[in-house]
């Protein structure tokens, strides 16, 4: 891959890359951003062994998940982060955050404690990514993907409303 195939795939992906990363870190940008060079320099690393079996986003996705997932495992953050606040700001003075932010926070609080699997899954589905591309990624069938999809969501329904 020339740099300026790189670039571009770099260009395309980078921010989609970088939300998948902020779900995983609940929002912490220092470390969605860390471990956002991370993937792109594995994708330039590895560029070389891409068979082209798959789309290559499909590709960059799983090398997302699975640096995360490395991540988190080797830092032992699981705990710091699941007492980690989103976004630094007063909780208890409505008008400082909107209620669209304190919904989304909400969200994503019930996301991160859903397990690795589907958390993978609607945080894709959070991005808009295709079904197909979804459950190539999840390694699961599409059909099972969509059920899965249902649950989670009904999951997250359910989270929400009690907290």
């Amino acid at each position: 891959m020339s740099e300026k195939e790189f670039q571009i795939i770099y260009n395309q992906h980078y921010q989609k890359v970088y939300r998948l990363c902020m779900g995983y870190f609940k929002g912490n940008d220092r470390i969605a951003e860390d471990v956002t060079q991370e993937v792109f320099i594995k994708v330039w690393e590895k560029s070389n062994v891409f068979r082209g079996d798959s789309h290559i986003s499909t590709w960059i996705y799983r090398i997302t998940v699975n640096t995360c997932l490395m991540y988190l495992r080797s830092r032992k953050l699981k705990k710091e982060i699941s007492s980690e606040k989103f976004p630094e700001k007063p909780e208890n003075n409505p008008d400082h955050q909107s209620d669209k932010e304190q919904q989304l926070k909400l969200l994503y609080d019930c996301i991160y404690k859903l397990d690795e699997l589907n958390k993978i899954i609607i945080l894709m589905v959070l991005e808009g990514l295709s079904y197909d591309k979804i459950a190539a990624v999840a390694g699961v069938s599409e059909e099972t993907l969509r059920v899965r999809i249902h649950r989670i969501k009904k999951s997250l329904t359910k989270c929400v409303n009690d907290e």
